[in-house]
């Protein structure tokens, strides 16, 4: 079965973080919320506390298939200070394992060098810090897949977002049953 890491800091977007657990939990695929602070209490940019699964001091980053950041302010900023999360970050890159980041997130991916010669997207006005990292900006489409980096633009692509983390874990076939049971009852 999958593993799957969502990290969360103060001013996370619970938008960004909370859909793409939902929808991974209801595809089976083993998803942990996972606190970059002291506590596993950790309030979203809208003032929505939730409770993490785990401490970063907790986690094993290296035994997950997939490693995901949410955007928000300054959630973003502190997700691109922690320097665990950046060696997380950087060595699942280097191992192959699937690293995916929504809305400001990006800019975390590009600044660590994860983002070098990729396509990838980001809430609009981060498109000089992707450049910065090497990337190849493009508003094209919702979600960019561009080998193991998965990126989107914003709190209204979250959906589309998680479907595409489902579908590179366990198929369209799964990503599609979900997409179908949330917009249609199916």
């Amino acid at each position: 079965m999958s593993k799957v890491y969502v990290f969360l800091a103060e001013g996370f977007e619970e938008v960004e973080a909370l859909t793409p657990v939902d929808l991974l939990r209801r595809a089976g695929i083993d998803t942990q919320t996972v606190s970059i602070g002291n506590s596993l209490t950790v309030t979203g940019r809208s003032d929505i506390t939730v409770k993490a699964d785990l401490l970063f001091e907790e986690a094993d980053p290296d035994s997950a298939d997939m490693l995901v950041l949410p955007g928000g302010m300054p959630g973003t900023r502190y997700l691109m200070a922690h320097k665990g999360l950046e060696n997380a970050l950087k060595k699942a890159a280097a191992s192959g394992r699937y690293t995916a980041a929504i809305c400001a997130a990006p800019s975390v991916l590009a600044a660590h060098g994860i983002l070098n010669g990729k396509k990838a997207t980001s809430y609009p006005g981060f498109e000089e810090k992707l450049t910065e990292g090497g990337a190849s900006p493009t508003d094209a489409e919702e979600v960019v897949t561009d080998g193991t980096v998965i990126t989107s633009r914003g709190a209204g692509t979250a959906i589309p977002f998680a479907l595409k983390l489902i579908e590179v874990l366990k198929g369209k076939e799964c990503a599609a049953e979900i997409g179908n049971s949330i917009i249609f009852g199916k």
